[in-house]
């Protein structure tokens, strides 16, 4: 496995984590935690087994290049609950994308599914027009029933699992129906107060926009008038996370000079993409233009649930008595550190009827498209969430993260689950709506 290398210029990214590489003691507290090396129980599949990796590659004793390197490296889902879980505090998230941009900067002719991604990353994702078109047609795919049709009819799978388990994913990202798309066009919040700035992310925006239309009316019915930038891009999380480093510090810069200075809280309702927008100071350390500009930005990054807490919140009316849950979006979790906020939003719903979701804090296997480029150790990770769902017997499950959502929403539906997906803010739009908190006219 091991090999000579003699090329200087290998190892650059993860030289530039060398602390963070030895700050690991291989306790191996971290392994319980992983849910790769549960599900193949191979240490090289652990946070602990990684970092060795990493540390071969970095003394150059490993390429780099390797299968082997690469094989790990890719399984790992960037959950990032090894963080969570390490008494040393080692900040695995950067050293793996530390890892992935080695490899990408050695792959220089990748093939099938991981092809494709490079070429949406480097020329859709970065150019909004092109990003909206796409996503555009997405939506009307997705609201033309093609999708339904195709799954439930077996075309779909009759094409390949990983077909079938694609459109199961963009259906999954359709709303409540035209119920709540009335509600939320007749109803115009009653107040405006101190100002935020709405991170509406790319995902989000183009096809969970009722999340947020609800983030907006929840926060301005909380006294938080909130404002979105034109000019705001993606946040680079799936750029940082597939290794592409300078593609995400681009989309960073363009990030922070759209927000611009001030001391206004930068809102996001995406686990993903507020882990994202909090690591811009780690990010941009280097950048000599940029670093104290993304130090300041990040700061200011607060989930929903975030704010809403550090505020107070009003309570709302009850919206019924089907069995709900929560499940924690990792990056929300991990990252962010703001799941138990995000999960305080449904306390504000009373006489919700609550069950709390065994292994909700274990990831769901969504990861990025994790789902679509491992879809092996996907569905094993997604096989026991959905298990726990089911004996938990709820039948509406929140989740901080539209990547969960699309994730537990396409499962539930291919298993035969009958489960309503949404954030938790929407539940709490709901509520608010009943207890008469919006101008009907």
């Amino acid at each position: 496995m091991q090999e000579n290398i003699s090329s200087p210029n290998l190892a650059v990214a993860l030289a530039r984590e060398a602390e963070k590489i030895l700050a690991c003691v291989h306790c191996g507290l971290c392994l319980e935690a992983c849910p790769t090396y549960v599900a193949t129980s191979d240490e090289n599949d652990s946070p602990r087994g990684r970092i060795y990796l990493m540390r071969a590659v970095k003394e150059q004793r490993l390429a780099a290049a390797s299968a082997a390197f690469k094989a790990h490296i890719d399984r790992c889902l960037g959950c990032r609950a090894c963080e969570s879980a390490c008494p040393a505090g080692v900040q695995y998230g950067q050293l793996l994308e530390a890892a992935r941009a080695e490899i990408l900067s050695l792959e220089t002719k990748p093939k099938g599914t991981a092809r494709l991604l490079r070429f949406v990353l480097q020329h859709v994702w970065p150019r909004p027009v092109l990003l909206r078109l796409g996503f555009g047609l997405a939506r009307l795919l997705r609201d033309s029933g093609i999708p339904n049709l195709m799954i439930k009819s077996g075309m779909a799978r009759n094409i390949s699992e990983q077909f079938e388990f694609a459109l199961a994913l963009l259906d999954g990202s359709r709303g409540a129906g035209k119920k709540d798309a009335a509600r939320t066009a007749a109803n115009r919040p009653q107040d405006a107060g101190a100002p935020v700035m709405l991170f509406k992310g790319c995902v989000t925006d183009a096809l969970f926009t009722r999340v947020n239309d609800a983030t907006e009316r929840v926060l301005n019915v909380n006294g938080a008038h909130s404002a979105a930038p034109g000019t705001q891009v993606c946040c680079g999380a799936l750029h940082a996370h597939a290794g592409d480093l300078e593609g995400a510090r681009r989309l960073a810069r363009q990030n922070i000079d759209a927000f611009g200075e001030g001391d206004a809280p930068i809102i996001t309702n995406a686990g993903g993409c507020g882990a994202m927008l909090a690591a811009y100071a780690h990010l941009l350390e280097h950048d000599a233009q940029y670093a104290e500009r993304a130090q300041r930005f990040s700061a200011r990054v607060r989930d929903v649930g975030q704010q809403l807490q550090s505020i107070g919140f009003r309570n709302g009316q009850n919206i019924g008595f089907e069995r709900t849950t929560y499940d924690a979006s990792c990056h929300l979790l991990h990252g962010q550190h703001a799941a138990e906020a995000s999960q305080q939003m449904l306390w504000a719903i009373p006489d919700l009827n609550f069950t709390m979701l065994n292994g909700s804090d274990v990831c769901c296997g969504g990861a990025g498209i994790y789902n679509l480029m491992q879809p092996e150790l996907s569905d094993e990770v997604l096989s026991e969430k959905l298990s726990n769902i089911e004996n938990s017997g709820a039948k509406i499950l929140a989740t901080g993260n539209p990547g969960c959502h699309m994730q537990i929403a396409a499962g539930a539906r291919l298993a035969g689950l009958p489960l309503r997906v949404c954030h938790p803010v929407e539940l709490l739009d709901e509520s608010y709506a009943r207890a008469g908190f919006y101008d009907k006219s």
